[in-house]
């Protein structure tokens, strides 16, 4: 039986770097302003529907009055027998977001309201799949007893909680040339590498230690398996625009190696949080009976292998883990063999739990 998939995918967040999506019937999400993303295409009709899938549009407003457009994809038309499969929801990485906000706000918001919305909409618990950075947001989302209530379970491709082990020697020259702070005292508040800032940026990168010739291997550490002949197809759509605010808030938790909300400093923290340091997301409040599937690869410069054995540590549970040595961060997503590897050890983890009743039982 094909699932369907609720796939929903948050066109204004960033990729680490990937983000959302929801399955079962998939779902795609954008947000508009109040929105948080600028595109006005349709991913129905722009990427979806000329696949040969159906697809409808939803949207839903979150907590903090931002729009959230949402893009239901159910299987081929033909292809779909039996019944329905259960509501899954695709979570994307870094990349795809705008102005004042950080993965924070994309997950006790953005990702709380989309798996509520699924949820309402199917009277189902969602089965969540996140990738980089759509593994942070699931995993601080997933801390939160209002939220985790209606998830059934989760797979984490490249799960990223820590990333204070990163190699990647693109990320740790930014990291160590502070652009972050650049960035917000230039005014600026966004990262675009299609801007003249961004543009210049990259030439400068490129000028020091930094690999240009394999650029995406700098950045995500060497993939194995990934179709390079399509690399200007995804150039066509990536990268979008990121949030200079979130991209300082993952370069803090390279420098400090917490799992933590946005640090202010000392002066705003108490007057936001209550307390002078921004609090960290416990993973011991996970719940024990949240089922969790993880995968991740001996190449991935990004989410590292130190990193994640710390986060297994700090789990109540025991993860279901598929460990491949050869594989990268991009492998999980575009690996021209990641139907055998990856997706087919994944779905048949999702199918051993089969109906899981209704969101908040």
């Amino acid at each position: 039986m094909s699932p369907v998939t609720f796939l929903a995918v948050v066109l204004c967040t960033v990729i680490l770097f990937p983000k959302l999506t929801y399955a079962g019937e998939l779902a795609g999400i954008s947000k508009t302003c109040q929105s948080r993303s600028t595109g006005t295409t349709s991913l129905c009709s722009h990427l979806i529907e000329p696949s040969g899938y159906p697809c409808s549009e939803h949207s839903t407003k979150t907590k903090d009055g931002y729009l959230l457009g949402l893009q239901r994809v159910s299987s081929s038309i033909g292809k779909l027998r039996g019944a329905k499969g259960p509501p899954v929801l695709l979570l994307h990485g870094l990349f795809m977001d705008f102005w004042d906000w950080s993965w924070q706000e994309l997950a006790l918001f953005d990702l709380a309201e989309m798996i509520r919305y699924v949820n309402a909409i199917t009277n189902s618990k969602v089965f969540v799949v996140g990738h980089s950075q759509g593994t942070i947001m699931s995993l601080a989302a997933f801390t939160q007893p209002e939220i985790v209530k209606m998830v059934a379970a989760a797979a984490l491709l490249c799960p990223i909680s820590y990333l204070d082990h990163i190699t990647t020697p693109f990320v740790r020259d930014m990291v160590f040339m502070h652009l972050d702070g650049i960035m917000v005292d230039l005014g600026f508040h966004q990262l675009n590498f299609k801007s003249d800032f961004g543009t210049r940026m990259m030439d400068m990168m490129c000028d020091s230690n930094v690999d240009c010739g394999d650029l995406l291997a700098s950045i995500t550490g060497k993939n194995c398996c990934f179709n390079s002949s399509r690399v200007e197809y995804y150039l066509d759509n990536e990268p979008h625009p990121s949030s200079a605010k979130n991209l300082q808030h993952l370069f803090q938790m390279i420098r400090k190696g917490t799992f933590a909300k946005y640090d202010y400093g000392l002066i705003k923290n108490l007057k936001i949080y209550g307390q002078l340091k921004a609090p960290n997301f416990d993973l011991s409040h996970i719940p024990a009976s949240l089922p969790i599937w993880m995968g991740y690869g001996g190449n991935d410069a990004l989410a590292d292998m130190k990193d994640v054995q710390r986060t297994i540590k700090e789990l109540q549970s025991n993860p279901d883990m598929l460990y491949l040595e050869n594989y990268g961060h991009i492998d999980f997503l575009l690996s021209i063999y990641a139907k055998r590897d990856v997706y087919d050890n994944m779905i048949s983890f999702f199918r051993s739990y089969g109906n899981h009743g209704s969101a908040s039982s």
